[in-house]
């Protein structure tokens, strides 16, 4: 994955810059297919802004935040992102594993509370 930052009206300190693409890097774990990621920060007089840009390959998340600091706000940018790639990667695990489930007899199993027939229990009366 490529990090690319940008700082508008500002000046983005080297510790900032280290915070920002260490929570960009972990990203990586929700989706394999990132191949871009571009933050920007802007300032304008108390108020900064953080935006971050994600290009997956078949996807584009975008997510903006405003704080009174720099890292506040990128902070809860990448908290949006990172909400964002978690119901990507579950939509794509519970999009595999109802194909899994079918047990190649096309057929989907019976979900929960569904009215299955079971075998009697051995120690029941029948014809009752």
């Amino acid at each position: 994955m490529q990090i690319s930052t940008t700082a508008r009206h500002c000046e983005l300190d080297p510790e900032l810059r280290l915070f920002a693409q260490r929570r960009l890097e972990r990203f990586e774990r929700f989706a394999r297919d990132i191949q871009e990621a571009h933050l920007i920060v802007s300032a304008e007089g108390y108020r900064h802004s953080a935006e971050i840009t994600l290009k997956l390959k078949r996807h584009e998340m975008v997510s903006r935040e405003e704080s009174t600091e720099a890292r506040a706000a990128i902070d809860r940018a990448a908290d949006r992102v990172e909400k964002q790639l978690r119901r990507l990667k579950e939509r794509r695990v519970s999009h595999k594993r109802g194909i899994r489930a079918m047990n190649g007899r096309g057929q989907m199993p019976p979900a929960i509370g569904d009215d299955v027939p079971t075998e009697p229990d051995e120690g029941a009366i029948e014809g009752d």
